[in-house]
């Protein structure tokens, strides 16, 4: 918690850390892993960071045609965080490949 602590203090400026809300959950994904998620949301700023295999990641909220996309705002390599209700996958996004699959049938616990 204290290294999400650090980057969003980064990210977030001090006026909307008083109105910032945090959504811990974790999920269990194919192959058994266990993705832990803290949501962060703020009056100008939503992020999901996920902690996936021993590596924590940070991404921002991205527009979807449904549910909540996760991601990094670059045309190059990143992760991307689907989900849509209880359920999630985890994509790596290719910027010239397109999406691939990492984790899927992601589901909150």
């Amino acid at each position: 918690m204290k290294r999400v602590a650090l980057i969003l203090s980064l990210l977030l400026p001090v006026a909307a850390q008083a109105e910032t809300t945090f959504d811990n959950g974790s999920y269990t994904c194919d192959r058994g892993v266990q993705v832990p998620v803290t949501y962060v949301n703020a009056e100008d700023l939503s992020v999901a960071v996920l902690n996936v295999e021993g590596s924590q990641i940070t991404l921002q909220v991205e527009p979807s045609a449904s549910g909540a996309r996760y991601g990094w705002p670059s045309d190059g390599s990143h992760y991307v965080w689907w989900t849509k209700g209880p359920d999630a996958t985890l994509l790596w996004h290719d910027g010239e490949k397109g999406e691939e699959v990492e984790l899927t049938s992601c589901t909150r616990n």
